[in-house]
């Protein structure tokens, strides 16, 4: 009988005991270590799990972003092809000339300000000094009616969506003339 309530006060006081492994160490003190780490790991194995879904995701919006990220441009671009596609079904006639180029002019209007809602904007160049960061210089030519590097003709506007170039503008650029007098 004094084994049985060896037994039981065993049971329901702490264990006290040294663990053979650890020397010094009390036995309640390396299952409450081990519950920890238990507990640290099913923690850090949840967070990767997490962390692998989540580069899984990014990795999925990336692409999606690159694949259909232009899609409210172009459901804007429709509208105005729509317009084309209307003036070009229009015959022209000598007494509709006059409202065909004004449909022109008010569907390049609705394609300007399509761009610009999407952030894309001229860059205003003739007159302007050259800047390569923005103009492509195709030639120059001499003038003394304007200062040299002054952009005199543009072949191709220069375009940026918000602050980046997207088409570098064709210019012609002014140079000083040169003299000659035939010496």
């Amino acid at each position: 009988m004094a084994d049985e309530n060896n037994q039981n006060t065993n049971a329901s006081a702490p264990n006290n005991s040294v663990t053979d492994d650890q020397p010094g160490v009390p036995a309640d003190a390396v299952a409450e270590a081990k519950n920890e780490a238990d507990k640290f790991k099913n923690e850090y194995l949840y967070l990767r799990a997490e962390f692998e879904n989540f580069k899984r995701q990014a990795v999925k919006e990336r692409s999606d972003l690159r694949k259909y990220g232009a899609e409210r441009l172009v459901a804007d671009l429709l509208n105005v092809l729509d317009i084309f596609e209307t003036a070009l079904a229009t015959e022209l006639n000598p007494e509709n000339v006059a409202n065909f180029k004004k449909g022109i002019e008010l569907t390049s209007h609705e394609l300007r300000s399509v761009l610009q809602r999407h952030g894309v904007t001229e860059v205003p160049s003739k007159g302007a000094p050259f800047d390569p960061n923005v103009h492509e210089a195709l030639s120059s030519h001499e003038t003394n009616e304007v200062e040299p590097g002054t952009i005199t003709q543009v072949f191709k506007k220069p375009y940026k969506l918000h602050d980046r170039v997207v088409r570098p503008g064709q210019v012609v650029v002014a140079r000083p003339k040169t003299e000659n007098n035939g010496n």
